[in-house]
Order: C-alpha cells, then structure tokens, then sequence
C-alpha cells in the first residue's frame, strides 16, 4: 500500500479494535524489553472503551479499509501515535503527525520512552525538541521517559 491511497479520517466506534491491534504490534516491535502495563485484552477494552469514545482519534485506512496506524490527540498532548510495523518508513507516520500539527496549531507535547530511539529521531526531525527527561515513575510502566515538545516558528 502506498501512503498516498490511505486515508486519515476520525475514528469510528468499530474502529477501536483494529486501532488496538496497530498499537499491540507496533509496541512489541518498537518496544520488546518494555513491560506493558496491560495485557491484550486490557488494551482492547482500553481502546473500545477509553481512547475511541472520549479521546480525538484518527485512524490511517487504506483502500481495502485496513486501519494501519492511530493518533490520539489530548488536549495539547499527543498521546498515541503508532504505525503497523509493516507500513513504517513509508511516510504515513509523517502523515499522522502532520495532521497533529495541522489540529494542534499552537503546539503539542508528548511522551516517548527513553529507550525508543527510533521514536526519538523521528520526532527531534519533525522539529520536536526533548524537554524533561524522568526516571519513570510516573508512568505505568515504570520506564524511563522523555517529553518532547513543538511549538510553531513564527
């Protein structure tokens, strides 16, 4: 599939699953020494539940209706972006966060864990600027993590 046939559009309630399906495999791939705070099922229910119903999501689908990557939008925080696996390094990431950007005109924040290097360098070269760094324990996996913050240039 090419990033040109797929299209951004908000997610829809019978969306929730295959969006949670994405982030389930994109974690394991971009993440394999990370413990997850919730096993499959807690994500689905998280997703079905949580992020689709109260959270401003966006699905990337393509023409035969395969959701291949999620953004979740939080007020100013970015809060998920993931891509299939098996769509990455074709441009739609770049997509999904120039949407964020385009929805988020002021700015955006977000978290990344500090091990995900390729997650770090895709954000630092979309202009993303690495503004606290923790120790983890404030999140629920208790990695270590990063904010990164992009404001408009003016």
């Amino acid at each position: 599939m090419h990033p040109e046939t797929t299209t951004l559009r908000r997610a829809e309630p019978a969306d929730a699953l295959p969006a949670a399906e994405v982030w389930l495999r994109s974690f394991a791939a971009a993440l394999p020494t990370v413990r997850r705070a919730h096993d499959d099922d807690g994500v689905r229910g998280w997703f079905t539940h949580v992020v689709v119903p109260h959270h401003e999501t966006w699905v990337a689908v393509e023409e035969d209706g395969a959701v291949t990557g999620l953004l979740v939008l939080d007020g100013g925080e970015l809060d998920q972006l993931y891509v299939d696996p098996d769509r990455q390094g074709r441009g739609l990431g770049g997509r999904l966060l120039a949407l964020a950007k385009e929805l988020r005109p002021d700015g955006l924040d977000l978290w990344t864990f500090q091990v995900n290097a390729r997650a770090r360098a895709f954000y630092e070269r979309h202009g993303f600027v690495a503004t606290e760094w923790t120790d983890g324990a404030r999140n629920e996996e208790r990695e270590p993590d990063v904010r990164y913050t992009w404001r408009p240039t003016v």
